[in-house]
């Protein structure tokens, strides 16, 4: 047989194979068409789960789901791999998913959707993949459209290492996370997102309030200190005693007297996340269960203006309505204080309020809120941290004695202090641009004291107080009569 006859037997045998193919693939092509068809899609599925449970009797192979969510929470698990993944980016890898956040200084890496990642431990092949399906939610109102998306990582592995990965791969995984995080580490503000898998969004918070740059007395600052450095180091106690890992806090006063800056500050000094609450976008109690689960461990919960929610001012008003359809202050109590606040652990809930004398008694009580912290006006002290702030005035000057005497006789708080020393940078002119502002403040009120004016709405206590404790008297409770009369003042001026 020559060389041209094999040739040629060859390109015979291969075009044969080569028809048996295309026909095969047409013939599964015209079946898989007959069977979308005129198969039922439940047949279909319970056929196709049967024939890969089949399959897997004799495939070597063992697939752990770890999914985004479990139930109502986030799972710890499919978090610490999404971290720990990041940083196992190779060569190999086509697709990342790569975010730069407005105000993070670093690239986040993630992996994205079907994308493989081979990793090994003590030899053991572990192969990843990131999948996703779509999914349809539906709830009350706005907070339905929950999510659209569920994500899920598969890791698959011999069987005959599963318990290594069980045992040691994934605790090694929880602990690597950990130790990634602490690294890339950055405070992040939280605000609500029911479009979130947890209903929280987050930016990080750039917040230059510490401590030190605080206007208040140096004892309060100490207290506070004092008290969540205990609470951070006292796990085991609580465990103990057998009461959630939590603190509550109330910071009560004017407004402008830096109760925002303080939350802020405790952030920075913990390096806790901030999960800022505005109940006005929580429709109802079990929204509201669902944002307490959705938030971290390590984190302070504020809740801003809390007078301000008038549903919550009244228990008995509004009963027709279900508890679940509303938020009523018998499920705050409930969030804060009942079974759904042991859902986590090491966490700060602060409240703040321009008027405490409008709670209702029942939030104020041990347990729900524990510490009581006054954010009054701006004192002597307050203010010469302001000056160091501001205007690098280290030592004392020759305008203190001067600016000290005004603060005890008119209210200033350090918002109003802080906006007259940011108007130049030259210390002397910013510190006499503030003694011509408290003096006009001091004037105006001796001004309504000799109209007349005070005495109709100060009590007769007060008839004979000092101006400093009549200003603290009125200072919200402005009428028509004065109102004009505050308008001529500074016009006048």
């Amino acid at each position: 047989m020559g060389f041209s006859e094999a040739t040629s037997r060859l390109s015979v045998s291969s075009g044969s194979v080569l028809a048996a193919a295309t026909s095969l693939a047409a013939s599964a092509i015209f079946l898989r068409t007959i069977a979308t068809d005129l198969v039922p899609d439940a047949l279909r599925s319970h056929i196709s789960t049967r024939l890969q449970n089949l399959f897997n009797r004799f495939s070597s192979k063992l697939t752990v789901v770890i999914e985004e969510s479990d139930g109502l929470t986030s799972n710890q698990m499919f978090e610490a791999a999404t971290i720990f993944l990041g940083t196992k980016v190779s060569p190999a890898t086509r697709r990342i998913k790569v975010v730069k956040p407005e105000k993070d200084d670093e690239l986040i890496i993630t992996v994205d959707r079907h994308q493989e990642i081979l990793d090994y431990h003590e030899g053991v092949k572990l192969e990843w993949v990131l999948k996703s399906a779509a999914v349809k939610v539906t709830g009350k109102g706005d907070s339905g459209a929950a999510k659209t998306e569920h994500r899920y990582f598969e890791l698959s592995f011999c069987k005959k290492h599963k318990d290594t990965v069980l045992k040691v791969y994934l605790p090694y995984i929880l602990n690597r996370s950990k130790e990634i995080k602490e690294q890339m580490r950055s405070v992040r503000l939280h605000t609500v997102d029911y479009s979130g898998t947890d209903y929280w969004s987050s930016v990080a918070l750039n917040h230059p309030a510490t401590f030190d740059t605080m206007a208040m007395p140096e004892e309060v600052k100490k207290e506070i200190v004092e008290d969540l450095d205990r609470f951070i180091s006292r796990r085991d106690y609580y465990r103990r005693v057998g009461k959630a890992w939590k603190r509550g806090y109330l910071l009560y006063g004017p407004p402008g007297t830096g109760k925002s800056s303080l939350v802020a500050a405790m952030a920075n000094y913990l390096k806790f996340d901030v999960y800022d609450l505005d109940l006005r976008e929580v429709q109802c109690n079990s929204d509201l269960r669902r944002l307490l689960i959705g938030s971290a461990n390590r984190s302070i919960l504020v809740i801003e203006d809390i007078d301000c929610n008038v549903g919550l001012q009244n228990r008995e008003s509004d009963n027709q309505v279900p508890e679940d359809d509303k938020i009523t202050l018998s499920g705050l109590l409930n969030f804060i204080d009942g079974l759904w606040s042991s859902c986590g652990d090491e966490r700060i809930i602060v409240f703040t309020t321009n008027h405490k004398d409008r709670l209702d008694p029942a939030l104020l009580r041990p347990g729900r809120m524990d510490i009581h912290i006054h954010m009054s006006y701006c004192t002597f002290t307050g203010f010469t941290t302001l000056a160091s702030n501001y205007l690098k005035i280290d030592q004392h000057h020759d305008l203190y004695p001067k600016i000290e005497q005004l603060l005890l006789n008119v209210e200033a708080t350090p918002a109003e202090i802080a906006g007259e020393l940011m108007k130049t940078d030259d210390p002397d002119t910013a510190l006499g641009n503030l003694i011509i502002y408290l003096q006009n403040k001091t004037n105006f009120l001796r001004l309504m004291w000799s109209m007349g004016l005070i005495s109709r709405i100060v009590p007769k206590p007060f008839i004979n107080a000092t101006i400093s404790e009549i200003s603290n008297a009125i200072w919200f409770e402005w009428k028509p009569s004065i109102c004009t009369i505050v308008g001529l003042y500074y016009i006048s001026t």
